[in-house]
């Protein structure tokens, strides 16, 4: 028997949705057994159960503070912030020098730039300690913008030069005709235009940051200036053998939520970030 197109088009499309549901149940499955987890105690966090039973808030109440998440929410928001604001500073400058002005070694840089972002941190993470005990930034917050925005850097610079590649060069041109100087050329015409892609390159510097674990448990040993990773992971019990699995969940669950709330925002924005590289032009 044929099938007719209108069938085609009915199957096809209950395939997509089929593989769109099971992605995301596979993706929103683990943040919502961390809620359910973030709301029990003491004998049903080993129940089996996947819908909610017991209701005990006084685990976000402790985790943020009695621990110490809640001041540590704050060191991260602060760091990662103030990192990813001085990358996309500088890197949209150095996009528009290595996209826009020709210079001999201008591919060496870039290439240089792409295997600098490859190297893992631990790699480099004795040089930076070294660094970071030079300057005198051993266990401060300035320890971790550094470290953060050496590392964002290269990824930065190298998206943003691709996305103002394919801007026009006329509109550069006629900015030059109208006697503006190269920071206004900067500032009020290429990053204007480029909003998506900053957007999109700043939300991923931000959530590298946000996350980072290994520098901040390195560079910070005093409780007031550490970040939400390395609090969560100093989360102790009442023994070695027992942790507080409420709490830890709680903590995981605040700190998850305002990067789920930034990518609600700005989602459009992503998206054309995403794709604005792709057609030259």
């Amino acid at each position: 028997m044929k099938l007719t197109r209108q069938q085609r088009e009915l199957g096809t499309k209950f395939w997509i949705y089929l593989a769109a549901l099971v992605v995301s149940v596979i993706c929103v499955f683990p943040f919502y057994n961390a809620i359910l987890t973030s709301l029990r105690t003491g004998q049903d966090l080993f129940l089996t159960s996947y819908l909610p039973t017991t209701f005990h808030w006084e685990n976000y109440v402790s985790a943020l503070g009695e621990n110490g998440v809640g001041r540590s929410l704050l060191n991260s928001f602060l760091v990662a912030t103030i990192a990813v604001g001085i990358c996309l500073l500088v890197s949209i400058t150095a996009a528009f020098a290595l996209a826009r002005v020709r210079f001999r070694g201008r591919k060496y840089i870039l290439f240089t730039i792409l295997c600098v972002s490859m190297f893992p941190q631990v790699a480099v993470l004795s040089g930076m300690f070294e660094l970071v005990r030079f300057l005198g930034l051993y266990d401060s917050i300035g320890s971790l913008i550094l470290s953060y925005t050496t590392f964002s850097l290269p990824f930065t610079v190298w998206v943003l030069t691709t996305f103002m590649r394919s801007l026009p060069v006329e509109l550069e041109e006629a900015a030059i005709v109208d006697g503006a100087s190269l920071w206004v050329i900067i500032t009020k015409i290429f990053a204007p235009i480029m909003g998506p892609s900053l957007v999109t390159t700043g939300l991923l510097a931000f959530i590298g940051a946000w996350n980072e674990f290994m520098f901040a448990l390195t560079f910070i040993i005093s409780n007031e200036n550490r970040t939400v990773p390395v609090a969560i992971g100093m989360l102790q019990g009442t023994s070695q053998y027992e942790l507080p699995w409420g709490h830890i969940m709680a903590a995981s669950v605040v700190v998850t939520i305002p990067i789920i709330v930034l990518v609600l925002i700005f989602q459009k924005r992503i998206v054309s970030g995403l794709t604005a590289g792709a057609v030259k032009g």
